[in-house]
């Protein structure tokens, strides 16, 4: 069975393209992953857009912080809930190609145990 990735996903007042990060998400070739997205204290309807796509995928957790606490938190945050062998970092405002889940999890599969991190280029 593949390992299980938690994608971690911070967002603030990002109601005009979180739901295109989420999308990346859904539509990756590698399909044992969960999604933890942390609201740091939007102050928009992101909330709300992150709820109702939730809705739709239970692979999908979300969380909200009371108040702003930044990025690196929400980060932290996503961490604490993880589930996967793999954490995977995704900005609220960023997206991925369909494989990309595919390959780096191939990467790490075909390592040699002492392997810690694979990235890529921007």
């Amino acid at each position: 069975m593949s390992k299980k990735v938690s994608i971690i996903l911070p967002v603030y007042n990002g109601e005009k393209f979180v739901s295109r990060a989420i999308k990346a998400v859904i539509n990756q070739t590698y399909k044992n992953w969960e999604l933890i997205i942390v609201d740091d204290a939007s102050t928009d309807t992101t909330w709300d857009v992150i709820q109702k796509i939730a809705e739709t995928d239970n692979r999908i957790r979300v969380f909200r912080h009371e108040t702003n606490r930044s990025c690196g938190a929400g980060r932290n945050t996503g961490i604490v809930h993880a589930q996967g062998k793999y954490l995977a970092f995704l900005d609220s405002d960023d997206v991925w190609l369909p494989e990309k889940l595919e390959k780096q999890v191939a990467v790490f599969e075909k390592g040699s145990g002492n392997l810690g991190l694979v990235y890529t280029g921007v």
